[in-house]
């Protein structure tokens, strides 16, 4: 029946003004804008890299890095091991991705191997979280009393996509911090992370904070002979020589009295006396708990503030720090001063990554981008008008009112859901314009084939509509059920933008094409009785 009640009526008119309303910041000026709500102000669609401009960047993991961090730490766990087992060796050394030891009694070896083997860890398969039936680590004994602890290629391997996922998510909160909307962050083939940061110009302020590890560490500095004296001789085993601000050296201690991954805040500053910017952090229990301890035991002595490697700044400690929080100063800029904090907010990388490829899409691509989309829209939609109001005449009307409703409804879901536009995107709703277009015709042949057997024109109508609403069904949702696949599996992000863009306009195409250009009909239908149809 073409009948509507008030509750079906209210509620289209209420979605599609609702729909309106989100739209609608869309085409507004800055001007006007200023003076909406926050809420709706912000309702405004994303425009992609390719629309818009940015910074596009390919970052690949270091894998030799990761692999000679790696072996480090099994140096480390291998020395820790066979001194709690009482184990007596010499000779620990790295080569490559092995390390090598030499037994000081052979009756150890059984023993020996038994606990070194406890260190390897079962490869797990990262889609189904199963073991591998393979290990992280190889221990083998040689004829003359010495062992090898080496990498095996599948651990590295699992390292490594470890490695990508982990920076992928650190990625991604550093970009947050920056302020830009919608940064496209995927991995693409093993090792490598592609990002791309819409809206941002400034490439190298990217690079800089995507290519710095910021692994932060709390050390003490040796003072039991000078940096100078380190790098002419032979420094201690337990301590390194650092590089610090204006070409400085440092002798540091490698122990790590507090650890970065202690940080739950860091927030740029300024210092109160010197005026200098300065980053302010804050430890959570643990950390504060051995920062005190270290600052209560080394009054007196300089502490060392090490990020990748490099000493920040050197205070000498005058009183114990008891409530957990401190600062780093290092005649930093502002802008300084707030990467930095944006660095040890987010946490450190697991492993350095390398710039493979970088470039920035300027705002006049996009802006050609942009009126070449319009150009095509407007023609496809100027195309699909003269052809439904020559063979449907007012109904074609009809047709085209809701064809408009359909691409603001498309509009407001984007700027909703904060789904970014992108070329492709365009090419998705010239397509979905096409296909609303496309059901109104299956319903307005419908009718005239309802009328053609005889019927009469409210009958014909009716009928029409009801036939015509499976047909309309299987189009949308086997079409609908593809994009949703294409979404999934589309894997770049132009594929994933006009996947997105698709799905939404098929949604809206089944409301507007159906239920909306239904309750204009029978609004001209209880207003005109008609004898006949307009077709």
């Amino acid at each position: 029946m073409l009948h509507f009640s008030r509750l079906k009526t209210a509620a289209i008119l209420i979605a599609t003004a609702i729909g309106i309303l989100f739209a609608l910041p869309n085409v507004l000026p800055q001007s006007v804008l200023q003076h909406l709500p926050a809420w709706l102000a912000s309702s405004r669609v994303t425009l992609g890299l390719d629309l818009q401009g940015g910074s596009h960047i390919l970052l690949e993991v270091d894998g030799a890095a990761l692999r000679k961090e790696r072996t480090e730490q099994v140096r480390d766990e291998v020395r820790n091991v066979l001194r709690e087992q009482k184990i007596g060796y010499s000779n620990l050394a790295i080569r490559d991705t092995t390390v090598s030891l030499r037994l000081r009694n052979p009756d150890d070896r059984d023993k020996a191997l038994t606990a070194l083997r406890a260190l390897a860890n079962p490869v797990t398969n990262t889609l189904f979280g199963n073991s591998t039936g393979e290990k992280d680590l190889a221990v083998t004994a040689g004829d003359d009393d010495t062992l090898a602890v080496s990498l095996t290629e599948a651990g590295v391997n699992a390292r490594v996509r470890s490695a990508v996922d982990q920076s992928i998510e650190i990625i991604r909160r550093r970009i947050d911090q920056l302020g830009t909307v919608e940064p496209n962050i995927q991995r693409q083939g093993a090792d490598r992370i592609l990002v791309q940061v819409p809206g941002l110009q400034d490439p190298q302020r990217l690079k800089t904070l995507l290519g710095q590890t910021a692994k932060l560490t709390f050390r003490m500095v040796d003072m039991s002979m000078s940096p100078e004296q380190a790098l002419q001789g032979r420094p201690p085993p337990e301590s390194e020589v650092l590089e610090g601000p204006n070409g400085a050296h440092y002798l540091v201690e490698r122990q790590v009295r507090v650890s970065g991954e202690d940080l739950v805040d860091a927030q740029p500053g300024f210092d109160p006396n010197s005026r200098e910017p300065v980053v302010s952090f804050r430890f959570n229990n643990n950390g504060a708990k051995r920062f005190a301890a270290t600052t209560q035991e080394a009054v007196g002595r300089p502490f060392a503030i090490v990020l990748d490697n490099k000493v920040i700044s050197a205070p000498v400690i005058r009183e114990p720090i008891l409530g957990g929080s401190g600062q780093i100063s290092g005649s930093f800029t502002v802008q300084e001063a707030n990467d930095l904090a944006i660095l040890l907010r987010a946490g450190a990388l697991p492993a350095p990554l390398k710039v493979v490829e970088e470039r920035t899409v300027g705002p006049s691509l996009g802006a050609d981008s942009i009126e070449a989309g319009k150009v095509a829209a407007y023609v496809a939609t100027g195309l699909v008008a003269v052809f439904m109001l020559a063979f449907y005449g007012l109904f074609g009307v009809f047709a085209l009112v809701a064809l408009a409703v359909h691409v603001t409804l498309m509009f407001a879901l984007q700027s909703v859901l904060g789904a970014t536009l992108t070329l492709p995107g365009i090419a998705g709703i010239v397509l979905t314009i096409g296909m609303a277009v496309d059901s109104n015709v299956v319903i307005f042949e419908r009718i005239r084939d309802e009328e053609r057997e005889g019927r009469s024109a409210i009958s014909s109508i009716d009928k029409g509509f009801s036939n015509a609403l499976g047909t309309i069904l299987d189009a949308n949702i086997t079409s609908l059920a593809t994009a949703i696949i294409l979404f999934l599996l589309g894997g770049s992000g132009p594929v994933r933008g006009f996947a997105v863009t698709y799905i939404l306009g098929l949604l809206t195409t089944m409301f507007t094409a159906y239920t909306l250009t239904r309750l204009m009909i029978a609004w001209w239908v209880k207003w005109r009785r008609p004898a006949t149809l307009p077709i």
